[in-house]
């Protein structure tokens, strides 16, 4: 069986049987090609004629340029092709034995709360501005993804109720309470600004000037150009709030579970690395009240 016609089998049963975001979907994508491209120069078109050994030796000349993270996110990508290949196709799956380790453990970077402050601070009661101040205090008070965010109907939003039901990963729902200070902003947005530009009848909840859909790449610009304009050296992305609002709640005292079904995350495990950057940010403030502890011989 060729594996061109496979791999758009694959991306299909990605997007409809598994719901996958079009993000992932993207991202196994460009794993794929370049796994599927290294085959074809190899002579192997079809999948019968793929063995273990041919994927290993692509997995280690990827990771002679690639992070660890990436390759094993590649791995992923391929074992997750020909498991779907086997189950569909009842064949052999060339990958059963195929492990690769993240050795990589890169902390969330995120905002701290005065960094928060400071970019929500920015914006003024112009139409264009409410609607920014609207999407980052949703993402950031709320704990979205981008598209999530971007993808909210008015129907997922309760403004009375005080809540939001999003569709996560998978097309999993999860309720999020709206913070009362957030609810103002996100209010005042829908209530004075979306009718304004309300063009024809949709059931989106953020609409632009034209009454379309906003995009994810408009809200990475914008925040872009805010931190600039506010002085923020560090690379806040709109991912970045959502760790922030994870950290912060954290550091506020909320336990992991109630922060894993607030994220959505379906594995605990993934919610754990807030406490690793709430280690690490003990460790920095203790380093600098005991500067002996970095070598510094001098004594107390």
């Amino acid at each position: 069986m060729k594996l061109e016609k496979l791999f758009k089998e694959y991306l299909v049963n990605l997007r409809i049987n598994e719901s996958k975001s079009e993000l992932t979907i993207k991202n196994y994508s460009s794993d794929l090609d370049k796994y599927l491209g290294f085959l074809s120069t190899e002579g192997i078109e079809d999948v019968e004629d793929v063995k273990f050994d041919l994927i290993n030796e692509f997995i280690k000349n990827q990771s002679t340029f690639k992070a660890s993270s990436s390759v094993a996110r590649m791995a992923s990508s391929i074992r997750s092709f020909h498991r779907f290949i086997s189950f569909k196709y009842d064949l052999k799956d060339p990958t059963l034995n195929l492990e690769v380790k993240n050795k990589s453990k890169r902390l969330p970077i995120f905002a701290t709360i005065d960094e928060v402050d400071k970019i929500m601070a920015y914006f003024t009661n112009e139409n264009q501005d409410v609607l920014n101040h609207a999407l980052l205090e949703t993402i950031y008070c709320c704990g979205l993804r981008v598209s999530e965010c971007t993808k909210l109907t008015v129907s997922q939003v309760n403004l009375e109720q005080k809540i939001l039901r999003v569709l996560g990963k998978g097309s999993k729902e999860r309720i999020i309470p709206i913070p009362e200070n957030s609810l103002a902003v996100i209010k005042n947005y829908y209530n004075n600004v979306r009718p304004l530009w309300l063009k024809k009848r949709t059931n989106l909840f953020f609409i632009n000037r034209f009454g379309k859909h906003i995009t994810t790449e408009y809200v990475e610009n914008m925040i872009k150009f805010v931190c600039e304009e506010v002085g923020i050296t560090k690379k806040i992305t709109p991912h970045k709030l959502r760790h922030s609002f994870a950290t912060h709640l954290l550091e506020g005292g909320a336990d992991l579970r109630t922060i894993q079904e607030l994220l959505g995350h379906s594995d605990i495990r993934t919610t754990e690395i807030y406490t690793h950057v709430q280690k690490e940010r003990l460790k920095e403030s203790y380093n600098n009240f005991f500067p002996q502890l970095k070598g510094d011989d001098d004594e107390i």
